[in-house]
């Protein structure tokens, strides 16, 4: 397959040019040469990479339904992410382990590839909990880490943990050998989230979301991950995180920040009643929040929105791709988020206007 004419994002910026590509990516050539499909200057972007979602189209990673992920693999694809992290929730493992079974066992037929799972829990504090389940924390324990990872066929690609939690930093000091352990739904404070980096930790969940707020006396997580070189995620979705605040974030984090969805299975779905975790959730106006309360619960938008609204919200196209798809994948260790040969050819296509023209996963068009 040759895409021509398109402008092809390589590494920061987009170039002029023409795509070889089968089921990995062949090489780049100049806009004008001969090919299949002449894209008339849109723009050729690597799929991106969602390391935060729960679930869409009513489905949810912590279900353990195996029916419930194709649909979901679909939908990725359909939205332009060509890999994911499949996200579960703070539940007790009883729960987890069968979800975690399922994700292990799903043969995709199509669509967009699990690349890992990301544990968000159960090893939070309470206080910050936010949409986790109270009844189902968990002090960090690195033996049940390990049956987990284990129920997962080894898949743990991340893990979202409060340090400040008994048995915390050793957590992490044993746990960041295995994956990449991010700080979150947390009150740590600086020194405390110094010490859980230095001890190996080397991410934060939803920036702003579930941790203190930074205090020029007290900058916690923020002002650490910052010292400290973390990369850390936003959920662009203008209800979670104000533009000014995201435009803010990639002043001062660049190439380390990583667009998120946090979408739950209300994503791509109409606002209504529905569960997370075991708890319900109302969304009214594409808001997702505990039933009853005003607690944001995630997000119902796709990381294509993200990338939609953070242009919009003032960062530049290539920024907000590169925080999609290289970032991502560079802060879990995946070998995606990027055009270059010998890479797979995972790719999404986007109009003038960014809509949607095409997707490949592995070199194989997908169904929009």
């Amino acid at each position: 397959m040759r895409i021509t004419n398109g402008r092809i994002f390589t590494g920061r910026t987009f170039t002029e040019g023409s795509l070889d590509f089968d089921g990995t990516i062949r090489a780049l050539g100049p806009a004008d040469a001969p090919g299949d499909w002449d894209v008339g200057g849109a723009w050729v972007i690597p799929g991106l990479v969602d390391i935060h979602t729960h679930g869409a189209v009513g489905e949810d990673f912590s279900d353990g339904k195996p029916e419930g992920l194709q649909p979901l693999a679909d939908y990725y694809a359909a939205h332009g992410v060509t890999s994911y992290l499949a996200t579960t929730m703070t539940l007790t493992e009883q729960v987890l382990t069968p979800a975690l079974h399922a994700i292990r066992d799903f043969r995709r037929q199509r669509g967009a590839k699990c690349a890992g799972v990301h544990l968000e829990g159960p090893f939070v504090c309470y206080a910050k909990r936010g949409a986790q389940a109270a009844e189902n924390l968990h002090k960090p324990d690195v033996d049940l880490f390990r049956r987990l990872n284990e129920a997962s066929g080894g898949q743990v690609k991340l893990i979202t943990v409060a340090c400040e939690e008994e048995g915390g930093m050793d957590f992490i000091s044993e746990v960041s050998r295995t994956c990449t352990v991010s700080l979150g739904h947390s009150v740590a404070g600086y020194e405390q989230a110094m010490e859980a980096f230095d001890r190996g930790a080397s991410h934060v969940t939803h920036l702003f979301n579930g941790m203190n707020s930074f205090h020029h006396r007290e900058p916690g997580i923020l002002g650490a991950a910052l010292d400290a070189g973390a990369s850390v995620e936003l959920i662009c979705d203008g209800l979670h995180i104000h533009p000014a605040a995201v435009r803010l974030s990639h002043r001062l984090f660049g190439e380390r920040l990583n667009l998120i969805s946090d979408s739950l299975r209300c994503a791509g779905m109409p606002d209504g009643d529905y569960t997370l975790g075991g708890q319900p959730i109302t969304v009214k106006g594409g808001r997702a929040t505990l039933t009853g309360t005003d607690t944001l619960a995630g997000s119902s938008i796709s990381l294509l929105d993200a990338v939609r609204r953070a242009v919009r919200f003032g960062l530049s196209l290539p920024e907000a791709v590169y925080a999609a798809s290289t970032a991502p994948a560079l802060a879990v260790g995946l070998e995606a988020g990027v055009i270059r040969p010998g890479r797979p050819a995972d790719l999404a296509v986007l109009d003038r206007d960014l809509k949607l023209l095409a997707v490949f996963v592995d070199g194989v068009r997908q169904a929009l």
